[in-house]
């Protein structure tokens, strides 16, 4: 199958939304498809207004069509509610044509952390875009349930995986830090909720790997804190091994894919019981989650780093792409324009 995956989140961009592309495509490809990947790094670009580091494509429409047509895919997977995602949809609903749409970042709640608007706001917006879609993969239940419960009558679970082959259990002394280590890993943005885990106190080490637009202001604001900036995902996935304890203060994200990688790193997670950290860990005896996110830590210290590494082994990335192939919708041959 020759499948188009229109995304406005790719590489050089550092987040799980692009691993999750980056990993599918690979994982598809591996099975014998074709995926061609449109991103903004084919366009010309601006940087996104408070978040520089994410370049959004200017007036892609037109270019946008022409790439997808030469392609000729047999399906269109729309990634993304960003320029490339709008001109993407324009374009299969001018055509006639079926495409699936996924549900990857609550944007929502992002632009009411920015500007105060109402959340209905912005859910409108993005009820508004995924509407047409044949369907709006949700990378967890929590998301699924709280689609449905604003509107979202195309939505469809379709969970994610992680490469327990470049994250596994390495060496500890990669890192000679005060023990314990606690780490963070991921965007620092203020959607993370990172003052929550960068405020506690906790003996040992808390660590942040990642960069983002709240990462200046608190670095000064946490001075105690060891902030690093990981090289690869060779490198990344000796932070994860070399760490105690996984904190994931996020109250907002879909999945978390960055705890999964902790735990097939052999690192138990800490976090609040909140949907992501109650899809990605639940009840499984592999992390503490609840309302006080220091004791959780603490007690993260106690969980047995093997099970955390069987338990991430069941997440395979071959499972995740049968999924996606299954919520496709193909482009009937005798509509198709770039047939």
């Amino acid at each position: 199958m020759r499948i188009a995956i229109v995304t406005d989140a790719w590489h050089p961009q550092r987040n799980g939304v692009v691993r999750v592309l980056d990993t599918l495509a690979a994982t598809l490809g591996g099975m014998g498809h074709q995926v061609a990947v449109f991103e903004p790094g084919q366009f010309r670009v601006m940087p996104c207004p408070s978040y520089p580091e994410i370049p959004l494509a200017l007036f892609p429409g037109r270019r946008l069509a022409t790439m997808i047509e030469d392609f000729a895919p047999d399906a269109v997977h729309v990634a993304t509610e960003g320029p490339l995602g709008w001109a993407a949809r324009g374009w299969c609903l001018k055509n006639g044509h079926p495409f699936t749409t996924a549900y990857h970042t609550k944007f929502p709640h992002y632009v009411r952390a920015r500007t105060g608007v109402p959340l209905a706001w912005p859910y409108a917006l993005i009820r508004r875009f995924h509407a047409p879609s044949s369907a709006v993969m949700c990378p967890s239940p929590s998301v699924f349930e709280e689609l449905g419960q604003w509107g979202f009558a195309n939505a469809v679970e379709w969970s994610h995986g992680v490469d327990i082959r470049t994250f596994r259990p390495q060496p500890k002394d990669f890192l000679n830090v005060p023990r314990p280590l606690f780490l963070y890993v991921g965007r620092v943005a203020v959607e993370k909720n990172l003052p929550a885990f960068l405020a506690l106190d906790l003996p040992g080490t808390k660590m942040v790997v990642g960069d983002g637009p709240a990462r200046a202001a608190l670095m000064k604001r946490y001075p105690d804190v060891d902030w690093r900036i990981a090289n690869g995902d060779a490198e990344l996935s000796r932070y994860f091994a070399a760490a105690d304890c996984f904190v994931f203060p996020s109250l907002t994200d879909t999945f978390g894919l960055v705890m999964l990688e902790a735990l097939a790193s052999g690192v138990p997670v800490a976090a609040f019981a909140v949907p992501g950290p109650l899809d990605v860990v639940g009840d499984a005896p592999v992390g503490v989650l609840g309302p006080d996110l220091k004791a959780a830590a603490l007690a993260a210290l106690d969980v047995d780093p093997d099970a955390c590494r069987d338990y991430a082994a069941g997440f395979s990335w071959e499972r995740v792409a049968g999924q996606f192939l299954s919520l496709l919708r193909p482009l009937a041959g005798e509509r198709r324009r770039c047939a």
